[in-house]
């Protein structure tokens, strides 16, 4: 379903109403329609980060969906979350974390739990990469 949708816009917020309001006129009076509630609804608890990865990626969530916080249960686009944004995302982690995150990888997992992991993985497979003259490179530069 994220795949269909992805190609079209979606409103992330809907308001329901029992009638439209007309004008005098009979037309869609549009000064008189409320402003949609822009807080959001979780569908889970929230749970705090537990490991410093997920703190990151909290951060950058938080910071690209316009949020407060984020738990690490909480839904990418139950949160506001769309492609544009989602690849504001990517290119923050690729900054934070020196790894490819792919848009597939963030529209399946949906939650940092499940991103952290995914993150962890492509970190060691990054690590296991490295010859030893290159591991040796970094450690010293870490170093210093």
């Amino acid at each position: 379903l994220q795949e269909y949708l992805a190609d079209y816009m979606v409103p992330s917020v809907f308001v329901l109403l029992d009638a439209l309001p007309l004008t005098a006129n009979g037309k869609l009076d549009r000064k008189a329609l409320p402003e949609p509630q822009t807080e959001l609804q979780r569908t889970t608890q929230y749970v705090a980060p537990r490991n410093a990865l997920e703190h990151t990626l909290a951060g950058i969530w938080a910071e690209v969906l316009g949020v407060e916080r984020v738990g690490i249960h909480d839904n990418f686009f139950e949160l506001g979350g769309h492609s544009l944004l989602a690849v504001q995302v990517i290119a923050r982690v690729r900054i934070a974390f020196a790894v490819d995150l792919s848009l597939g990888a963030l529209l399946s997992s949906q939650t940092i739990e499940l991103i952290a992991q995914d993150l962890e993985e492509a970190i060691f497979r990054s690590i296991e990469a490295l010859s030893e003259s290159e591991a040796e490179f970094m450690l010293q530069a870490e170093r210093h």
